[in-house]
C-alpha cells in the first residue's frame, strides 16, 4: 500500500516572510531528524519583481545544534542551487516566480536546517517546509 500521509511528518522551517527586504536571508529552525530516514525541504516562493534578484538556498548540518556546517552535496538529495531562484530577464509563474522548489537531506548527522537569502532588496514571500520521511516507527502521529 502506497501510504505517505502515515509515513511523515511537516514542520515550518521558515515561516512565510518577505525575505531580502533588508537585502540578507531567513535562516530556519533547526530540524531533529532523529527516528527519520531523511527530510525533504519545501521551499515557496512568491512573486519576484526584480528581474536580478536571486535566492540562494544553504542546507546546514551537525551532531548539536548550535555546531551546524554545510552539507556535502553527496548527502543532498537535488541541489541548493536547483531549490534556489535565479535571476532572469522576465519573470515566468512557476518557473523563475510563484514557484514551489525542493532540496533532500540523506546524510546522518541529527540536526538539519536551511536558509534562505535574497542578492537585492526584493521583499518577496518565501517560505520553507520540512517533510520528515521513512520513520523508524509508523504510522507517524497526526497532530
Amino acid at each position: 500500500m502506497h501510504d505517505l500521509h502515515n509515513n511523515c511528518d511537516a514542520t515550518v522551517v521558515i515561516e512565510s516572510v518577505a525575505v531580502g527586504t533588508t537585502g540578507t536571508g531567513q535562516t530556519g529552525g533547526v530540524i531533529d531528524t532523529q527516528g527519520y530516514g531523511g527530510v525533504e525541504f519545501i521551499c515557496n516562493y512568491g512573486a519576484i519583481t526584480a528581474t536580478n534578484a536571486v535566492f540562494t538556498v544553504v542546507v546546514q548540518e551537525g551532531s548539536v545544534t548550535g555546531t551546524l556546517t554545510s552539507v556535502a552535496d553527496a548527502d543532498l538529495l537535488g541541489t541548493e542551487l536547483l531549490a534556489g531562484v535565479a535571476a532572469a530577464a522576465t519573470r515566468t509563474d512557476g518557473t523563475s516566480e510563484k514557484v514551489c522548489k525542493r532540496v533532500g537531506y540523506k546524510g546522518s548527522l541529527r540536526y538539519v536546517n536551511l536558509s534562505i537569502s535574497s542578492t537585492v532588496t526584493a521583499g518577496t514571500p518565501v517560505s520553507c517546509t520540512a517533510v520528515l520521511h521513512s520513520p523508524s516507527v509508523a504510522p507517524v502521529a497526526n497532530p
